[in-house]
């Protein structure tokens, strides 16, 4: 697997700016896209399981999105390497790029349960 950089996990700066330096928006925003991303992990192992490029591409490109838009660095990067190699045919980079994802969606929910007041 191409070298990722998963050093950040979490960009509070964007999350904050994103959502006005509310903290419970934070936690709100941080706890839905833990819950969304850990229900898409299966389904995008699925289609990587049934070599389903187009269907991988699709669900890593809608997670990347979501993890972009709040500061998921770490994920967002990793999606957008699972898209890339779906594109290509490449599932065993995906395969390993998912376990690597896996890894990122539990240290959001830690990075999660550290916002609790």
């Amino acid at each position: 697997m191409q070298a990722i950089d998963t050093s950040v996990t979490l960009d509070k700066e964007q999350l904050r700016e994103v959502t006005l330096d509310d903290p419970e928006l934070m936690l709100e925003i941080l706890t839905a896209l833990v819950e969304d991303t850990s229900q898409q992990v299966p389904l995008l192992e699925g289609a990587i399981q049934a070599r389903d490029a187009q269907g991988c591409m699709r669900l890593a490109h809608y997670c990347k999105g979501a993890c972009a838009n709040v500061g998921a660095v770490s994920a967002a990067a990793l999606l957008k390497h699972i898209e890339t190699q779906a594109a290509a045919q490449q599932f065993q980079e995906c395969t390993e790029a998912l376990a690597a994802l896996a890894q990122q969606v539990s240290l959001l929910r830690q990075e999660a349960k550290e916002l609790l007041p």
